[in-house]
């Protein structure tokens, strides 16, 4: 089975083809680090958004999210701008917990896997 890969660097892919499924790393809010937690997530899922688009998928497919904040009172401003993203009744699967990330002004990341028709 053929394995196509996406963004990828030295280090890592931003995401990852395997048969009809694609793995995304991490997105952090790399145009809005320091920011609110709302922009930071909306920054976030834009990018996600165009990382499915260019693998021939939607948020509309996602099978499963992970998110992790630095603080979970954090947790429903991120919601807030999660739900309006979601497609209602297509939501993943998902986990959330509170985690320090790589870097001092990024307070949301978020890694998802979705079915590639």
């Amino acid at each position: 089975m053929t394995i196509k890969r996406y963004k990828t660097n030295k280090r890592m892919s931003q995401a990852v083809v395997h048969g009809n499924t694609v793995y995304t790393a991490g997105q952090v809010a790399m145009n809005a680090g320091g920011e609110s937690i709302a922009r930071q997530t909306q920054d976030i899922l834009t990018e996600v958004d165009k990382l499915l688009s260019e693998v021939g998928t939607d948020k509309s497919n996602l099978l499963s999210a992970t998110i992790w904040l630095t603080s979970m009172d954090d947790f429903a401003e991120m919601n807030e701008v999660w739900d309006a993203w979601v497609v209602p009744g297509e939501t993943p699967a998902r986990a959330c917990v509170e985690s320090k990330l790589a870097a001092p002004q990024f307070n949301v990341e978020i890694a998802v896997i979705a079915a590639v028709d």
